[in-house]
């Protein structure tokens, strides 16, 4: 069992994720815990903001006192309703928050039945629930609840090297679902520094992000669009806007969270992991495929991207452990484009083919930017266009930034 825990400061956001599944029957209330009980069975959203609204008064000075959590058992781990009301009891008396009010509910608008726990981090007297060292408790109470209910060990599937995200697979329909379940996840936990590595790690997860400006009403106008991906890299379905998905895969959210994964890039040093590796394997490779295959063992994916000549001109890579994407040339010239392109391009260069490519290029095929482009009557704006230059998306960042800090 993979339990995953995240915090914020809107107790509204928390329950209305839950709340929007509940309205389309993919949800159920499961279990509550001194939480106001209504008498008609229906937990609104307004009744249960108001169990909780004592404990958040109690402590205003807390910037993040909200706590959601989710606790996945592997698909094969068939569980009754009772034995997931009993697991999740369990969890939380474990994890600290047994006295607290909290409300667990039953997803199941995927194949794999899994729960998710919306409390608060003050008790009733404004204190806050220490949370040092979550995470750690958090995985050894998995281990035990796993043995307790005689669940897969999670340990197993890591050794396989399975990964939390699947690919979008357009034969099994509900694409807006399958795009959600891609992107919500990563732009909440993955850590990216630029619209492109985030652009990039989806694509590996058939899901295509493509920006979109203009004008609308007069207005200026900027947002991000999304869709699927077949097997051949082409766009299918109907494209969708970040609106649809929640604020946090939306242009201005996405803005924000790169400027602060910077510094925590840094400070948690997740480069040198990946560093290393590469290094070794690059050496160590016998060619492109070898690379790629001998990364992949090591739970490290690669994304090189070259022009119509051959000429590999950027190289993306995808570290699954660590829920790092990156483009090569982050690490150290030694891991620039130009370094994969001697060793792994296409042969017989001529110096046409040396050429970079143009700045507007995409990352992906053309076909794909033209079916995104005729699709701009979906915002009714006058212009669509993108902008995959990455060091003018970061200058774009720091504007916004000093303005904000004007203000």
């Amino acid at each position: 069992m993979v339990a995953k825990i995240s915090s914020g400061s809107s107790i509204y956001s928390a329950l209305a994720y839950n709340h929007d599944k509940l309205k389309k029957d993919t949800a159920s209330v499961l279990l509550v815990n001194k939480m106001v009980e209504p008498q008609d069975g229906n937990y609104t959203i307004g009744l249960c903001t108001s169990s909780f609204e004592h404990y958040l008064i109690a402590n205003k000075r807390s910037e993040n006192p909200v706590i959601h959590i989710s606790l996945n058992p592997d698909p094969k781990d068939k569980l009754s309703n009772e034995q997931f009301s009993q697991l999740a009891e369990q969890y939380m008396e474990k994890l600290g928050y047994g006295n607290q009010p909290y409300i667990v509910y039953k997803h199941e608008d995927i194949d794999r039945h899994h729960l998710h726990i919306v409390s608060v981090k003050i008790d009733e007297t404004g204190k806050m629930i220490r949370d040092n060292f979550q995470h750690r408790l958090s995985m050894r109470i998995c281990r035990e609840l796993e043995q307790n209910f005689g669940l897969t060990p999670a340990m197993e599937k890591q050794k396989k090297g399975v990964y939390s995200l699947k690919p979008v697979e357009f034969e099994k329909g509900n694409l807006k679902q399958q795009i959600a379940n891609v992107i919500r996840p990563v732009s909440r936990t993955w850590n990216f520094q630029s619209f492109n590595e985030y652009k990039a790690l989806l694509s590996f997860y058939n899901v295509h992000a493509t920006e979109v400006r203009g004008e609308k009403y007069g207005n200026p106008f900027h947002g991000i669009v999304y869709a699927a991906l077949d097997n051949k890299g082409e766009i299918v379905g109907n494209p969708i806007k970040s609106s649809k998905f929640g604020k946090s895969t939306g242009y201005e959210a996405l803005l924000t969270q790169t400027e602060k994964l910077k510094e925590q890039i840094k400070n948690r040093k997740l480069k040198d992991r990946p560093r290393e590796v590469i290094s070794k394997v690059f050496y160590k490779s016998e060619n492109r495929k070898d690379f790629e295959d001998q990364l992949l063992k090591r739970g490290i994916s690669v994304l090189f991207r070259e022009n119509d000549s051959g000429r590999i001109y950027g190289a993306t890579f995808i570290d699954h452990k660590q829920k790092f994407v990156f483009n090569g040339s982050r690490l150290g010239k030694e891991f620039s484009a130009n370094v994969f392109n001697e060793r792994f391009g296409i042969e017989n260069k001529t110096d046409e083919q040396f050429k970079s490519p143009d700045h507007g290029r995409s990352e992906f095929p053309d076909n794909k930017d033209s079916s995104i482009e005729n699709l701009a009557g979906l915002f009714g704006i006058e212009t669509l266009g993108e902008d995959y230059q990455e060091e003018a998306f970061i200058r774009r960042m720091k504007r916004k930034k000093r303005k904000k800090r004007k203000s």
